[in-house]
């Protein structure tokens, strides 16, 4: 790896003399490194930290907030055990990181790198921004918040700052206050938010029409967690009236909840909204702490934003030194047909009770929808090896998915015992003839005592 790290120029952060209208006051620009995008800091008249977001004089974020609201973590907890209920006393009040800021100073700071990852479509990767660090007093406390900001050639990325001098050194997040205020009522690909799974197809509507298409981009699964008809996950893509493409998602995600994002579908503004724990609570913090970057892609095209890297750049370097024993495979699978509901993991729909091992699946009627069958492997099979594939994973292959969910059972599955219409070692051989490899699927369903029991068989057949 090699890089240039140029001089920080440190700045003083001066307010612009013009107030707008709506008690707005304005940083300095700062413009990517080919002078496409330009990004700026603002104070609103009431403390709170906004950032706004243009491409070539196109606006594609308005002013938008910034920041969160906290509680303190109480030293001990007492509970209170009262009949059924539990409670905790002495809760500390909850206290705003949101509004009530003053600017202490701001930096600037330029970077270029170039570097190599382990694996991926390319043997080297480009890192070249331009950063802007705004340090934040809250007024009454002296709490502190930096906010730092780096503007890619292809989009914004930020993350909050948490020094370790601080009034409070452990605290509670309550609600991240993060805000992405569209310029437009955008065309948005999306799938429904929810805390246990992303398998969902993307639907495609405007920003404006979210809460209208919700219900019919949702489907069944055994672990679904909705919590609003206007929420959506990350990654978001948009297009713009203008026509430029615009991806809402975050990098670095360590330590933290995921973020996924409420639409207010009146003025097409998204707000961040973390996955709480148990308690209700979106991330416990003890200083010094970083939270993951919030980033904006933007982009002239849907293949450019493809492109992108800078997802890559924001995250961590590769923290292996000895990579020689990683070898990447491109694949494909057997599975998406049954997620979308075309087909079956389960070979009979007729089994009432399924015992490991004793149940009598060749004499069991085949429901017709069993996906892991070995004329459509062999399809897979062909298809992958004409297509530049390397491998092919293939779920529901071994017996006991008629009762492998929401059963409570210890006695799942052996990973080793093939459905009768599959025939592991003929579909092993002709995969190998055609230069493919299979990667059989395990399915531990949270029964890691099953597992562990069959771990050795199982891997040893592998």
């Amino acid at each position: 790896m090699k890089h240039i790290l140029l001089p920080a120029i440190a700045a003083l952060f001066v307010l612009s003399s013009c107030t707008q209208d709506n008690g707005i006051v304005s940083s300095t620009p700062m413009q990517s490194p080919d002078g496409s995008l330009q990004m700026q800091f603002l104070l609103a008249k009431d403390g709170t930290p906004l950032y706004s977001l243009s491409k070539n004089g196109t606006a594609v974020m308005l002013p938008s907030e910034m920041g969160f609201t906290m509680r303190g973590c109480l030293k001990s907890e007492k509970i209170v055990y009262d009949g059924l209920k539990v409670r905790e006393e002495d809760e500390k009040p909850q206290w705003s990181l949101h509004d009530g800021f003053e600017v202490k100073d701001l930096s600037f700071s330029d970077f270029d790198e170039t570097w190599e990852p382990v694996w991926g479509e390319e043997s080297s990767i480009r890192n070249h921004y331009n950063e802007m660090l705004v340090r934040l007093l809250h007024k009454g406390d002296s709490a502190r918040l930096d906010i730092r900001f780096r503007l890619f050639d292809d989009g914004l990325a930020f993350r909050y700052e948490f020094p370790v001098d601080q009034p409070e050194a452990y605290f509670v997040i309550c609600d991240e206050r993060t805000a992405f205020a569209c310029a437009g009522d955008n065309e948005a690909w999306w799938i429904p938010g929810d805390y246990d799974t992303q398998e969902y197809e993307y639907g495609h509507c405007r920003l404006s029409e979210i809460s209208a298409n919700f219900e019919k981009q949702t489907r069944g699964n055994s672990s679904r967690t909705m919590f609003s008809k206007c929420g959506v996950q990350t990654s978001l893509q948009m297009k713009t009236p203008e026509g430029l493409y615009v991806n809402i998602h975050e990098a670095a995600l360590v330590d933290f909840p995921c973020m996924h994002l409420i639409v207010n579908e009146k003025n097409h503004s998204l707000k961040a909204h973390l996955t709480p724990d148990p308690q209700g609570n979106c991330g416990n913090v003890q200083t010094p702490f970083n939270t993951p970057w919030r980033t904006v892609q933007v982009a002239g095209s849907a293949c450019a934003q493809l492109q992108s890297r800078m997802i890559l750049n924001l995250n961590e370097p590769c923290a292996i030194e000895d990579v020689s024993w990683i070898h990447p495979v491109k694949y494909m699978g057997v599975w998406w047909e049954m997620i979308s509901g075309r087909g079956s993991w389960a070979y009979s729909d007729d089994l009432k009770s399924v015992h490991l091992g004793r149940t009598d699946y060749a004499s069991a009627k085949p429901n017709g929808r069993h996906c892991a069958n070995n004329a459509h492997v062999r399809d897979y099979i062909d298809f992958a090896s004409a297509n530049g594939f390397d491998a092919l994973l293939v779920e529901g292959w071994n017996e006991g998915w008629e009762e492998w969910a929401g059963c409570n059972k210890d006695f799942v599955f052996d990973f080793v015992t093939p459905y009768p219409d599959f025939d592991i070692v003929a579909l092993n051989e002709y995969a190998h003839s055609k230069g493919i490899k299979l990667i059989m699927h395990h399915e531990s369903s949270s029964s890691v005592r099953n597992y562990e029991r069959h771990m050795e068989d199982a891997y040893t057949l592998m």
